[in-house]
This record gives C-alpha cells, sequence and structure tokens, in this order.
C-alpha cells in the first residue's frame, strides 16, 4: 500500500444510514503517488511475464474470495453506500463474481493473439503472427456509487492482461476499495502488484500525472475532462465511463406492464445513482396516459428506508449534496411549468442520511436543467410524443450517450430504432443488461465518454498488439539492393496479375512471365548460396 500523508488527517468513512464514521482509512500524500506506481511496476515485470493461463487462476481465486467473504462484503457495502442488501447482492456481489470467472475461463484465449498469413506475392517465405503484451500500470479511478463490481472489473481486467494497477476509490467508497485489495491478496496476487492510494481530486490527480501507462476512470463529466486533458497532455491511453442521461423508447405497441415495471426499475435502483439509469422516458401519445399513472403509482409503492430492512427498495442518498442537487433540479423545473407527481425528500426514522422518494415529472421542457444535466438520484422525467422519430429526436438532444432502451413487440422494429440512436448501448424491452454481463462491452459515446469496460475489447485495450514475423535466416529478398529493371517489370506484372480485368492479367502474364521467372531464379540461387 502507498505511505499516508504525513500531516493531513485521516479520511473518516461516515455511514449515510447512520451518520456514524465506520472506520478511517490514511490519505496518501500526493508525492507518494509516485512511489505506488514504481513498487506496482517492479513487480508488473515479474507479473507479465507468467502466461496467460497463469494469471486467470488467480482471477478464478479472487471470484471464490468474493463469494467466501459475501456476507462480509454486503454488510460493508451496505453501510457505506446506504444500499439495501438485494441490490448488493444482485448489483454488485454476482457481477463481479461473473466478471472475475468469465476472465478466468475466457481471458486466455482473448489474449492469445493469432497467425497472420501474408501476402504470398510479396512475402513468399514469411510467417507472422501478433500477441498482446501488457501496457505497464493502469491507474483506476472508481466512481462513488457502485463501489465493487465496477472497479473490480476495471482492475481485474488490467491485471488479466498483465499490467500492474494503483487503485484509487472514491472517498465515499475507501472501505470497499480496500476490500477490492484483500479480495486479491487472498486470490495470492503477489504483493505490490495492486496498490490502493486513498484521497480526493488532489490524489487523483496526482495519479493521473504518475508515470502510468493508462487511466481508466469512472466519474462524472466535468471530472473526465480534467483527466482526459491530463492524459492528452502525457501522452497516455484512457478509458473514461462518464455517467449517462439514458433514454427510453415505449413505442405504442410496448407490452406496458414490463415496460412500466422496467422504467422503475431502470430509474429507482441504486435510488438513481447507477450509471445508466434511466432519467427520461419517450412514450407514444397512445399509451402516455396509462405508462405515466403506471409510473406513478408504481413509484409510490417503492419502499423508502432503512437498507438493512430487506423490504427496503429505495436507500439513502450516498451523501446530503446529491439530496440538494437532485431537489434543486426539480424545483427549477417546477417554477419553469412541469409537473411533479410523486416524490421528494422524506425522513426515515433511524436513516441519518439524505433519503429521496422516487419522483415522476411530466411537462419537461429543453430548456430546463432537469432536461439537460445529470441527475444524480431517483428521478424520472416522462415525454408524451407523436412518433418514434420524436422519440428518436429526443433521446438523441443530449450531451450524453451512454445507454438507451426501446420497448416494443417488433424487434425488427426495435432494431430500427435501436440503429438510430446515439448512444454506446441499446437494450430492447429491459435496461443495464450490460452492467451484470461482462461478455458484453460497457461504455458510451459522446460526453460519456470513449473506450470500453468490459468485454473482449476491454481487456484487448490493456494490452499492446504486438507483431513478430519470421523469415529463413538464408538468401536475399528480391525487394533488396541492388534495383534493376528486371524487378521493376516483374512488379509490375504482380501487380496486373491481381488486376479484376482480363485484359490486365493477360498482358501481364505475357509481359512479365519472363521477368517474374527471372527474379525466382535469382532468389533461389541466393538460398543455396547462404
Amino acid at each position: 500500500m502507498a505511505s499516508p500523508a504525513a500531516s493531513t488527517p485521516p479520511l473518516s468513512c461516515v455511514s449515510p444510514v447512520t451518520g456514524l464514521s465506520l472506520a478511517s482509512v490514511a490519505p496518501t500524500a500526493p508525492a507518494a503517488v509516485g512511489a505506488a506506481v514504481h513498487e506496482a511496476r517492479a513487480v508488473q515485470q515479474l507479473w507479465w511475464r507468467l502466461r496467460a493461463r497463469d494469471r486467470a487462476r488467480y482471477m478464478a481465486r479472487a471470484a471464490q474470495a468474493v463469494i467466501d467473504e459475501a456476507d462480509e462484503l454486503v454488510l460493508l457495502i451496505g453501510a457505506e453506500q446506504g444500499r439495501p442488501r438485494a441490490e448488493i447482492e444482485l448489483m454488485e456481489l454476482l457481477p463481479a463474481i461473473e466478471t472475475l470467472q468469465w476472465l478466468a475461463e475466457h481471458g486466455p484465449g482473448i489474449l492469445a493473439g493469432e497467425k497472420v498469413g501474408v501476402s504470398r506475392a510479396l512475402r513468399p517465405f514469411t510467417r507472422a503472427r501478433w500477441t498482446y503484451e501488457p501496457l505497464g500500470v493502469v491507474a483506476v479511478l472508481g466512481p462513488a456509487t457502485e463501489p465493487l463490481s465496477t472497479p473490480l472489473g476495471d482492475v481485474a481486467v488490467a491485471l488479466m492482461a498483465g499490467n500492474g494497477v494503483v487503485y484509487k476509490p472514491s472517498p465515499h467508497a475507501a472501505l470497499a476499495g480496500e476490500r477490492i485489495a484483500r479480495v486479491f491478496a487472498r486470490a495470492g496476487l503477489p504483493e505490490g502488484l495492486l496498490q490502493v492510494v486513498h484521497g480526493g481530486s488532489v490524489t487523483g490527480a496526482a495519479l493521473v500525472d504518475a508515470r502510468v501507462d493508462q487511466v481508466r476512470f469512472t466519474g462524472s463529466l466535468a471530472a473526465g475532462r480534467v483527466v482526459l486533458e491530463a492524459c492528452a497532455r502525457g501522452l497516455k491511453r484512457s478509458v473514461l465511463e462518464l455517467g449517462g442521461k439514458d433514454a427510453m423508447v415505449v413505442c405504442a405497441d410496448a407490452n406496458l406492464p414490463r415496460a412500466i415495471d422496467g422504467a422503475v426499475w431502470g430509474a429507482f435502483a441504486n435510488a438513481g445513482q447507477c450509471g445508466g439509469s434511466i432519467e427520461r422516458a419517450y412514450v407514444l401519445q397512445e399509451v402516455f396516459p396509462r405508462f405515466l399513472a403506471g409510473v406513478v403509482a408504481a413509484a409510490g409503492r417503492l419502499p423508502v428506508g432503512d437498507p438493512r430492512d430487506a423490504f427496503t427498495a429505495v436507500g439513502p442518498l450516498v451523501d446530503e449534496a446529491r439530496g440538494t442537487q437532485v431537489q434543486a433540479l426539480i424545483d427549477d423545473a417546477v417554477a419553469a411549468g412541469a409537473t411533479l407527481h410523486c416524490g421528494g425528500p422524506v425522513e426515515v426514522p433511524g436513516v441519518a442520511g439524505a433519503c429521496f422518494a422516487p419522483a415522476v415529472v411530466s411537462g419537461v421542457s429543453g430548456s430546463m436543467r432537469l432536461a439537460r444535466e445529470e441527475v444524480p438520484g431517483p428521478v424520472l422525467a416522462v415525454y408524451a410524443v407523436e412518433s418514434e422519430e420524436a422519440a428518436i429526436e429526443g433521446a438523441n438532444d443530449c450531451e450524453l450517450g451512454l445507454g438507451a432502451s426501446v420497448w416494443t413487440t417488433d424487434r425488427f422494429k426495435g432494431a430500427r430504432i435501436a440503429r438510430e440512436l446515439h448512444v454506446g448501448m441499446v437494450w430492447m424491452n429491459d435496461h443495464l443488461v450490460s452492467r451484470s454481463a461482462p461478455q458484453l462491452p460497457w461504455g458510451g459515446v459522446a460526453g460519456s465518454g470513449f473506450g470500453r469496460a468490459r468485454g473482449a475489447i476491454a481487456l484487448r485495450t490493456s494490452a499492446e498488439p504486438k507483431v513478430v514475423t519470421w523469415d529463413p535466416p538464408a538468401g536475399r529478398p528480391f525487394w533488396w539492393f541492388p534495383y534493376d529493371a528486371t524487378q521493376v517489370r516483374a512488379a509490375r506484372a504482380v501487380g496486373e496479375l491481381r488486376s479484376a480485368r482480363d485484359a490486365d492479367r493477360q498482358r501481364g502474364l505475357r509481359a512479365g512471365g519472363v521477368p517474374i521467372a527471372r527474379v525466382l531464379a535469382r532468389t533461389l540461387r541466393t538460398l543455396r548460396r547462404r
């Protein structure tokens, strides 16, 4: 672990449930971040020499460690984040286990590279293949509201590819960050390969500026811009997940009860704080009244309260500031003419943090902040539209392009709409599918960042493709010096022989047959001499 800051007070991890400090962690001095990177790099020099299938065994053991520590992880995340137990089990632990086991089973094959057949016209004796080599040290900066599965996935992908990792969790997820390190320690990961540094934006900036080879960041658009600028200055690779303002398109032929239930879950799970939570619903006019009434009724039935209660659906927000921001966005919209149908701040006995009942708003216009800004809480804006084209236009009218969902019984129509949505992921008749499926890439376009987490593409972008070729050690290739007219005529003839026109091929054969034969004979003679 990195050295703590000498004069900075410990970071207190306060539970949004009880309002009490759960523990404290030592912040990392910015000057010590470089030392953490250096130590991870030193161990990585040995780690990357392991075969991919050997590294995969560590992923399998880490998955078992998550299973073995499940009870402790549930209690910790529930206390530190205020999430209901069911969500922790289904949206944190299971995806983490699935990701680790998928990497263990499929990672070696993805990283194996492949043989490449090169053109025999120019390279008659060359054999080639490409492989993957690690980048070196990867910096992972984790989110505040998805403290286990998201950053653990980034860490695991980087490690599986052969890299060292320095992980900085959000101050709101510091204890979960420590448990990620413990999971890999229990798996037997070489000491020092995974470093954890703690702190706020200053520590994060020091990590991005350190001698790392890639930055994998999950956070806000504003913070992502800063990270991207720093990476650009240092010519560092980066993968940025900058959140979203996901939309759902509800067609007239949608299975309405399913769409209503999907909207309520997609908008209000994790108290609306998931990267990819539904914030906007564009509903065809024919079904809008029933959809709105159904969502309002279902939202009003969701139990808001103590996450330690097994029946609680919506727990407190991660911090008080989020509640204040959510309320400000709703107040701004209502003052400008929108209608708040349900939801708002609530006092829950025994819960110290900011609890916010799921809010459903209609009559939102494009000029309102609620329509333009990412909402860090459980708010769904519902829009009535006259056509599917209008729904697509509304969904695309946003700076953020993470994910979207289409709700229809017509698969082909859904696929057509999906093609026209300017987002990184589209799910039909469900939402947030990719979050729990490690085989699928996760990421967005435009202001939602670039690059992908999860899937084979994430693993490959944590490594460097390297081409390796082999030519016989004897002889001399015909394209080496010295040049002469025979080479020129032979080269032109080879090009003409590859033409799609019969006349070109015939000309090439007539004019180039002899030069080609002479060049080939000359090359074969050099093989005998050397």
